[in-house]
């Protein structure tokens, strides 16, 4: 991070964020059959492509798209009155189910193979965008939704009916699960959010600070 020197809580905020930015897209899309801006799942999208990467910083790329996340994360952590109860709950069942997938090596296995075959048909065949996304909603279906507890979603009936939200809904969910693992791998646990709330909080405050003086491009999102 350029303008503050990572800490292992700066990376685990920065996984954790990933979650928080999948319940928030799943959210948009239950209710609206999209997310806004519209590109704002794909940085989570393509960490899921993203292997033996340098930092945790360059799996998400480009790191603005992790401001939703993080903000949501510090309501949650840091802000006064009710909390969005479910977004919470989205957050729960992905790290839920994250921990039934580490403990089961065979679904493990399956889902690495699952995605590198996705990344294939993406990077070598041109699969297009609506297609990957597919093949990513599949995976869920086949991989983790076994695996249970399945995580109720509740929205607008004539979204939530249409298979491309659907396979957009669980292709969101499957990138929240895959920041979940990364998560964990950097030593996050549940119970820190009691413990250790403050450098939590502090960590949060200082990506978003860094990300808000990171130089805007021209460009935007509609």
């Amino acid at each position: 991070m350029s303008e503050i020197a990572p800490t292992i809580w700066h990376e685990r905020m920065l996984a954790f964020s990933g979650v928080c930015l999948a319940a928030v897209c799943v959210q948009q899309l239950a209710r609206r059959g999209q997310v806004t801006p519209h590109d704002t799942a794909d940085v989570l999208f393509d960490s899921l492509f993203i292997q033996d990467a340098s930092s945790t910083e360059a799996i998400y790329q480009p790191l603005t798209g992790l401001k939703a996340g993080l903000q949501v994360l510090l309501r949650q952590l840091d802000a006064p009155g009710d909390k969005d109860v479910e977004q919470t709950r989205y957050v729960v069942g992905m790290l839920q189910l994250e921990r039934r997938l580490a403990k089961n090596g065979a679904a493990m296995d399956r889902l690495g193979s699952a995605i590198s075959q996705i990344k294939r048909q993406r990077d070598e065949f041109d699969f297009a965008p609506i297609e990957v996304l597919a093949n990513l909603g599949s995976t869920y279906s086949d991989v983790i939704s076994p695996l249970g507890p399945r995580i109720q979603i509740q929205g607008n009936p004539d979204f939530l009916k249409q298979t491309s939200v659907q396979h957009r809904i669980r292709a969101v969910l499957l990138a929240g699960i895959r920041s979940a693992v990364l998560w964990r791998q950097l030593g996050g646990k549940r119970r820190q959010v009691i413990l250790n709330r403050r450098q939590m909080v502090h960590a949060t405050q200082e990506l978003i600070a860094t990300i808000n003086n990171l130089p805007q491009t021209d460009e935007t999102s509609v």
